[in-house]
């Protein structure tokens, strides 16, 4: 163990050291990843496990803790077993400068050696959850942290992946792999059909390169291979996603995979029970939002029911100065009120800020401009809010779906491709705004810009009337059914949840009636 390790382990620090009354319960252990896309949905799974009697023990560095607290500390007064362990990191000993991960996103620079960092908690990990009680039963580790392999093993507990995607995704992703689709494809750009399912998806490979793959540098194509090989070996998955949305999905991957797959969501639906507003944000949001939230649902109550289109591209991604521009002219040309969440509004140049200002005066009353972290479960759930412009990230789409919403999609990398797949091609509720190649994280620096036209032609489409455009959204609402109906007792990731808490609990214990 190194200093660094060994301080790690005398300065964790966690919640509910008088849990051990949870000792006959199953208790996972959640090592999630710190990108807002992962971390979100894993706490969310941890929240909802405990509400069927589990312990959830969440292991996190301390610029992750921030961030998840709020929802822990709502949990724990609610009566919740759950607890925050947090571990620093090792700055010195990965090569990392200091501070680097607090922030909303690890620079791609400094990620490499931030899973590196990562993967030395480890043994701090291992020594605090062997000097408190409950002992784990279970390890639920996102899937890019393959060293939670060992982790697992020197505790002799079961270890499962978790996924903030579809298994539409996942199995596309690993039937392009194992049947070797990208062998002899020299364009990245050429285009290749999906191996191995009933139904014909094309993608590229500069859409989809593979977990960490397509990176001109060795070690990510090391990682990817460590990361595969992790996966192999896991015990089980867990995935945001609900079984009636993609069963022949989530069958395929469990049977091309050799395992299980618990599907348990939508798990934004744990908070749309919580009682007031105010809690519902402080427990999801994982920050503070850029408008007072009551602010922001005084505005959307002034609307006509389903009238507003709510625009954002997650925490990740980020429209450049040219983009902004036309995005916002096309929003205002295509008639429609709109809330558009502007992500990092400071940081454009001053044309562009003055863009924005001059479009908020002629937009007063139609158009909002949130600039920053907006409130998208209260936003979406809103009756004035009938579509959404998304970056096709997992959680957003499955928060549409959720809500019962038809999506105008605009992917930016990995994943988000073969979500928009999903949306489009596969669950009929989306309207493409025509990108073909990355927008963020490009192998080769590139301008892509979608034109106000293309953007308002768009919005049109899944705002406006017409047959199609009503299909579109009475196929989203049947979904939004379906979504909740998997949640309820009986439903099918509710049950998920049940047998999870059942078959990780200790030998002898009593299955909770809940």
């Amino acid at each position: 163990m190194t200093t660094g390790q060994g301080q790690a382990a005398a300065l964790a620090r966690g919640d509910a050291e008088d849990d051990a009354g949870g000792s006959k319960a199953a208790h996972f252990v959640f090592v999630p990843l710190r990108e807002q896309g992962h971390l979100i949905p894993a706490v969310d799974t941890a929240l909802l496990l405990a509400t069927h009697g589990a312990v959830c023990t969440i292991a996190a560095t301390p610029a992750t803790a921030v961030l998840v607290r709020p929802a822990v500390d709502s949990a724990r007064r609610s009566g919740l077993q759950v607890r925050l362990a947090e571990f620093p990191l090792d700055y010195a000993a990965a090569g990392l400068p200091e501070g680097v991960d607090d922030g909303d996103s690890i620079p791609p620079m400094h990620m490499w050696n931030y899973f590196r960092a990562m993967a030395l908690l480890r043994a701090p990990i291992e020594s605090y959850l062997r000097a408190h009680a409950p002992f784990p039963t279970c390890v639920v580790s996102d899937f890019i942290h393959p060293w939670t392999t060992e982790l697992a093993a020197n505790l002799g507990v079961p270890r499962l992946s978790f996924f903030s995607m579809c298994t539409f995704g996942l199995l596309c992703q690993h039937n392009l792999e194992r049947f070797h689709a990208w062998d002899g494809v020299e364009d990245p750009n050429e285009p290749v059909v999906v191996p191995g399912l009933e139904r014909r998806f094309v993608v590229t490979r500069a859409q989809v390169p593979g977990f960490f793959r397509g990176i001109p540098i060795p070690c990510w194509e090391e990682f990817a291979d460590y990361v595969e090989r992790a996966q192999a070996e896991a015990d089980g998955v867990i995935v945001n996603t609900f079984e009636e949305m993609e069963a022949e999905y989530v069958a395929g991957y469990a049977a091309a995979r050799r395992m299980k797959v618990w599907t348990v969501g939508p798990v934004s639906t744990y908070h749309q029970s919580r009682t007031t507003l105010a809690s519902t944000l402080a427990a999801r949001g994982l920050r503070e939002s850029a408008i007072d939230p009551e602010e922001c649902r005084r505005w959307l109550d002034g609307k006509p029911r389903g009238s507003v289109v709510y625009v954002s591209f997650g925490s990740i991604s980020r429209a450049d100065a040219k983009q902004a521009v036309e995005l916002g002219l096309g929003l205002e040309a295509s008639g429609h009120p709109f809330v558009w969440a502007v992500r990092d509004a400071d940081g454009y140049d001053e044309a562009a800020r003055g863009f924005l200002r001059e479009l908020e005066a002629r937009v007063a009353g139609r158009g909002l401009l949130v600039r920053g972290w907006a409130p998208q479960l209260l936003i979406l759930s809103h009756d004035a809010v009938g579509g959404f412009v998304t970056h096709c990230g997992w959680n957003s789409t499955l928060e549409a779906v959720a809500a019962g919403l038809p999506v105008v999609t605009w992917p930016h990398f990995t994943d988000q491709f073969l979500n928009e797949k999903m949306a489009v091609e596969v669950l009929g509720i989306g309207v493409s705004v025509g990108v073909t190649e990355p927008l963020t994280y490009q192998a080769v620096p590139k301008e892509i810009v979608v034109g106000r036209g293309v953007v308002e032609a768009a919005v049109r489409s899944v705002m406006g009337g017409g047959e199609e455009a009503e299909e579109r959204r009475r196929r989203a609402r049947a979904l939004a059914a379906k979504a909740r109906a998997a949640a309820q007792p009986g439903g099918s990731s509710h049950g998920n949840l049940l047998d999870l808490v059942k078959r990780f609990q200790p030998p002898g214990a009593a299955v909770p009636e809940v």
